[in-house]
């Protein structure tokens, strides 16, 4: 992660976890400096020193909900793009890729979520890709449903 006169640029490791039904789980938070801009987002973060994208993802799997993936469980990237947004009062320039997990079982744990997690984080959901398109709800990223159509 570097810092440009106020932009954070990070690298970061995103998973479309598909239950075996082909939902996808996403967690639902907000923007701790903007705490009415409520989202939902796939599971993943920030590549640590050292790590692979790949090992970001099993890790960030596991943090963010409890299941245990081996890297080679894992499909991917199926996409990479860099995104820009704003959190906790700071701008992030997030290059990011997208791996594919199949979960066998829909339990999720959130308690291994990080300081900052656990304040903005209150929900995990399932979601079919015909309940995404048609929730009026916000979520990243925004193209998700055809996303998913891809990787089906």
């Amino acid at each position: 992660m570097t810092h440009d006169g106020g932009r954070i640029d990070r690298r970061a490791a995103r998973v479309l976890l598909l239950d075996p039904d082909g939902r996808v789980l996403m967690l639902h938070g907000w923007d701790p400096a903007r705490p009415s801009h409520t989202y939902w987002f796939t599971v993943g973060g920030g590549v640590e020193p050292g790590e692979t994208l790949l090992d970001a993802a099993v890790r960030e799997l596991f943090e963010e909900t409890g299941l245990l993936f081996a890297a080679a469980d894992l499909v991917g990237p199926v996409r990479s793009d860099t995104v820009s947004f704003p959190f906790d009062g700071s701008w992030f320039s997030q290059e990011q890729s997208f791996f594919v997990a199949r979960a066998v079982s829909t339990a999720v744990d959130l308690s291994r979520l990080n300081e900052v997690e656990q304040g903005c984080i209150d929900e995990a959901r399932w979601w079919s890709v015909d309940a995404l398109s048609s929730s009026g709800e916000r979520f990243y990223p925004p193209d998700l449903p055809s996303l998913l159509r891809e990787v089906a």
